[in-house]
C-alpha cells in the first residue's frame, strides 16, 4: 500500500508475507524509501488465513468444494467446525455433496455469516 498506516500483501511461491507502514504520518515520513519505513512484516497468522479464505469463499453462491478450504488455507476443516456448526445451525450455510454454500439467508446476511469466521484478536500493529 502506499502512505502511512499502509497495509499490503504480497503472495509468492515460498508464501504468503504481511507488511504495514507505520501508521503515524510524522514517523512514516521520516523513513519513507526505506525498509524502516515498514512496521510489520510477518506471515498470515492461521485466523487471518481463515478469515480470508471465508471471505472470499462465502461471497460465492455456488459455493465452494470442502476440500478447497485445506487445499487453499493448509489447515484441516476442523479448525473451523465450531463456527461452520453455528452458521449451519442458524440456517446460513449448507453443506451438499461436499460443497459448502450460502443460502438465501446466509446470502442476505452475508457480514453476519462471514462474521463468525472473525479472528478474536487483531493480527497487526502498527503503532
Amino acid at each position: 500500500g502506499i502512505g502511512a498506516g499502509a497495509h499490503g500483501k504480497l503472495t509468492a511461491a515460498e508464501g504468503i508475507t504481511r507488511l504495514a507502514k507505520r501508521k503515524q504520518p510524522q514517523d512514516y515520513l521520516a523513513t519513507a524509501g526505506s525498509d524502516a519505513a515498514l512496521a510489520k512484516i510477518r506471515p498470515p497468522q492461521p485466523d487471518d488465513v481463515v478469515f480470508e479464505f471465508m471471505l472470499n469463499a462465502l461471497r460465492l453462491v455456488e459455493g465452494v468444494p470442502l476440500t478447497l478450504f485445506s487445499e487453499r488455507t493448509g489447515l484441516p476443516l476442523a479448525v473451523v467446525e465450531t463456527a461452520l456448526a453455528q452458521a449451519i445451525r442458524r440456517g446460513m450455510l449448507e453443506e451438499r455433496n461436499d460443497v459448502l454454500r450460502p443460502t438465501v439467508l446466509g446470502q442476505h446476511f452475508l457480514n453476519d455469516l462471514i462474521g463468525l469466521f472473525l479472528p478474536t484478536t487483531p493480527s497487526i500493529d502498527t503503532r
